[in-house]
């Protein structure tokens, strides 16, 4: 098998690609929180290029600069994993037009990131368009996400695994922990760790900014609990029961920085830590309305030279079982 064919046309090929785009994009939010917090918004005072002379950060803008245009140069890792994932997807056989679809929207929103990034630069830090910025790498997590798991199972028709009810429930708990990401975000424009030592926050109070987010938060978890109570109550499969309680226990830990954060006056290890672990609880949030459901192989599908031996779920190929 050449280079070409083991990156981008192997069984699971689109699937690693999809993996290493959650991962990425996720990275990006803490690398892009590294840069607010060391006051390196502007250590490029402008984009695209770095300074009006320079495309690239130069040794006199010191550390700053450097921090700066590094978190840069991570877009551009972004958009060669987008790409690369959109190849894989288009090189598969069978070609799932879902699979391209998804990977071709990835990869018209990374540059929809970038442009924000720039804004960013315009306005000097403006909190809301920084604010914006960040909340833009979570439809981008969640399209990573939803790539991850579609190139895993097939293409048939989707068969509930729970009730109604209790996938409502899910898709509402989404949408609350997305809620929590923006109110989180407003708290972060009221507060300090601007970017810049001159730039202005949003001038909200942020002791009730927090408070409003930690209720939030309580309610999320209490939507978490109630969840799993149902999962247990309609005996659910035990991915969909791992999914609920993993997102759980992202979520206390979420809580025990934020609450730590809080009372530590900020410091800027644990402000980290948390948009860490912002990231990785749109993931686990994500995760769980997939987990409700499962998708049956099409009738007319085409097995592939490499399925003689084994089935076939999504891209993963699954040794059957011996005839007694």
């Amino acid at each position: 098998m050449n280079l070409l064919q083991r990156w981008f046309g192997a069984p699971g090929a689109v699937r690693r690609w999809a993996l290493a785009s959650v991962i990425a994009n996720v990275g990006i939010i803490v690398t892009g929180g590294a840069v607010r917090l060391t006051e390196s918004g502007l250590g490029c005072p402008e984009w695209p290029k770095c300074t009006t002379d320079s495309l690239v950060a130069t040794p006199e803008m010191g550390i700053y600069g450097a921090i700066e245009f590094g978190n840069r140069v991570l877009t551009w890792v972004l958009v060669a994993i987008a790409i690369g994932a959109l190849v894989a997807a288009w090189r598969r056989i069978p070609q799932r037009s879902s699979l391209v679809k998804l990977a071709f929207g990835a990869c018209l929103y990374v540059p929809v990131q970038a442009i924000l990034g720039g804004i960013t630069v315009w306005t000097g830090l403006n909190p809301w368009v920084v604010g914006a910025h960040f909340l833009a790498s979570i439809p981008l997590v969640a399209l990573s996400v939803a790539l991850y798991v579609r190139s895993g199972e097939p293409d048939g028709d989707v068969v509930p695994l729970v009730p109604h009810p209790v996938r409502l429930l899910a898709r509402g708990l989404v949408g609350v922990a997305f809620a929590v990401i923006v109110l989180g975000v407003v708290v972060t424009g009221s507060g300090p760790h601007a970017g810049d030592a001159d730039t202005p926050r949003n001038g909200l109070d942020p002791a009730l900014m927090s408070q409003f987010h930690a209720d939030l938060v309580w309610l999320l978890v209490g939507l978490t609990v109630a969840l799993i109570a149902a999962l247990h109550a309609v005996k659910a499969p035990n991915a969909a029961m791992r999914a609920a309680y993993t997102l759980l226990v992202v979520e206390l830990l979420q809580g025990v920085i934020g609450y730590t954060q809080y009372y530590l006056d900020l410091p800027v290890i644990l402000v980290g830590l948390h948009m860490l672990g912002a990231g990785v609880l749109w993931v686990a949030a994500v995760l769980v309305p997939f987990s409700l459901r499962k998708r049956e192989p099409q009738a007319d599908a085409i097995p592939l030279h490499y399925e003689i031996h084994g089935d076939r779920e999504g891209d993963r190929i699954v040794e059957r079982e011996p005839v007694a």
